[in-house]
């Protein structure tokens, strides 16, 4: 009986304590709530995309590429050997960026054109320019965009939002498809957002001015046209070896939300820092949707398809309609059409009020020419 008390008291004396077993677990604590923060911090970032071509002699555009995004795609396809061009509208950070790119990746072949989707006669004159400067065109990513911006009217007379995220790259890709298809095999890559699932296309009123503007809703009606255009051209190019798919990218921490009080109110700005780096993506994960669309072979010949976390996705609602689809096209070639003739006809309006008012300066300048003895 002694010898078993004695056993019990030894048991008892050699337990750890409690208090230090407890605090001897703190790190343990830290360490596997740092790791299921950051794990959940990779899974919201999502996949990277692994491998894909390199592009050595391949030719490739990128709208908005002077940040973001953009800037993001950019410099992983210079990596691969392309040859870049970023198509940007502010021309300072457009050869700025470019600058930095050819710097990081030692590709000289990285160069700036300026684009101004808000403009249609910007977009035809990107065009030539580039045709007369290139040969060929491998890869075309249509990235610009904008998102809930106050209500502007463009000089072609739209909505900015509609204009900047779909039109101006509807009439971009038209102008280059010949390019495109004479490039072959090449691929046409369109950007869009989750908001294209709560679009609604107002052909009677694009710029959304009757029933009161919303910025949501317009950029949501941008969005979805995008993804209407993409699988639209996708039909049109089936014969030919041109693919044509639209990207999600997710909702990244970029420039695009400036418009935001997530941005825009220093105070939401501030006390909600820590939540936006824990929930949104760095802009280097929302090019990865673009890039594995780009480079992959995998996806070499699938077209008129919806890509999202680097994998096909599934899309439904009036995006796959295609009566719709069919009318979006029909309705951007008039829209098109109607507003470079007013433009074209607003400066021949100017040029004749110019030579009206020279005809009557000149008789004036005669007289006094006269008058004078000269």
């Amino acid at each position: 009986m002694a010898h078993r008390s004695k056993a019990m008291d030894d048991f008892f004396a050699n337990m750890p304590n409690p208090d230090a077993m407890f605090q001897s677990w703190w790190p343990f604590l830290i360490a596997g709530g740092a790791g299921t923060l950051y794990g959940f911090r990779q899974w919201i970032r999502g996949p990277k995309c692994i491998g894909g071509a390199k592009l050595h002699n391949k030719t490739v555009i990128i709208t908005g590429a002077n940040g973001g995004i953009g800037r993001e795609i950019a410099m992983n396809l210079a990596n691969r050997g392309g040859k870049i061009v970023l198509a940007c509208r502010n021309e300072t950070e457009g050869k700025k960026t470019a600058e930095e790119i050819r710097k990081e990746t030692e590709n000289m072949d990285v160069y700036f054109m300026k684009l101004d989707l808000n403009s249609f006669q910007s977009v035809r004159d990107f065009v030539s320019r580039f045709k007369k400067k290139e040969k060929e065109l491998h890869i075309l990513i249509n990235n610009a965009g904008v998102m809930m911006c106050p209500q502007e009217t463009t000089e072609d007379g739209f909505d900015v939002q509609f204009q900047t995220n779909y039109l101006g790259h509807f009439l971009l890709t038209e102008l280059l498809l010949d390019m495109l298809k004479e490039s072959a095999p090449s691929r046409i890559i369109n950007v869009t957002a989750s908001a294209q699932n709560l679009g609604d296309i107002d052909f009677e009123d694009i710029n959304r001015e009757q029933k009161g503007y919303s910025p949501g809703e317009a950029y949501a009606q941008s969005k979805m046209a995008v993804a209407l255009h993409t699988f639209q051209l996708a039909k049109r190019l089936k014969d030919t070896k041109v693919t044509c798919n639209v990207v999600n990218p997710g909702i990244c921490n970029t420039d695009v939300y400036r418009h935001l009080p997530l941005k825009s109110k220093k105070f939401i700005r501030i006390s909600f820092g820590p939540f936006v780096w824990m929930l949104m993506k760095y802009a280097e994960d929302g090019a990865q949707m673009a890039i594995y669309c780009a480079t992959t072979d995998e996806v070499a010949e699938v077209s008129g398809k919806y890509f999202k976390e680097c994998k096909e996705a599934e899309i439904d609602g009036k995006c796959i309609d295609p009566m719709l689809q069919e009318q979006l096209y029909q309705a951007s070639l008039k829209w098109i059409k109607g507003a470079t003739q007013a433009v074209e006809d607003g400066a021949a309006g100017g040029e004749k009020e110019k030579e009206k008012k020279a005809q009557k300066k000149e008789p004036k300048s005669d007289s006094k020419m006269e008058r004078v003895g000269i």
